[in-house]
């Protein structure tokens, strides 16, 4: 009995870890997909964002790159700062 509760545990738990994971990948790619639109991106691809990074001046660039490193940054050592931006 002992061990069918903890296999229901760790399968609750399993299933709470992908809803998290999906949850997270839903939110990158609704990010991604307003990044196309924002920047009038036709090809929804890898290459189309080069290309329209390359036409770029470096004051969008910059605004670009700032926004991917706000959404992308790691989050384990936001408190204390320690990690470069």
């Amino acid at each position: 009995m002992k061990n069918s509760a903890l296999k229901g545990a760790l399968g609750a738990l399993a299933v709470v870890g992908v809803a998290l994971i999906a949850k997270k990948a839903i939110k990158r790619k609704r990010f991604i997909k307003g990044i196309f639109d924002e920047y009038g991106i036709k090809e929804k691809s890898p290459f189309g964002l080069a290309d329209k990074i390359r036409e770029m001046n470096d004051e969008e660039y910059q605004d670009l790159k700032g926004k991917f490193k706000k959404e992308f940054a790691s989050k384990c050592c936001r408190k204390e700062n320690i990690c470069e931006a």
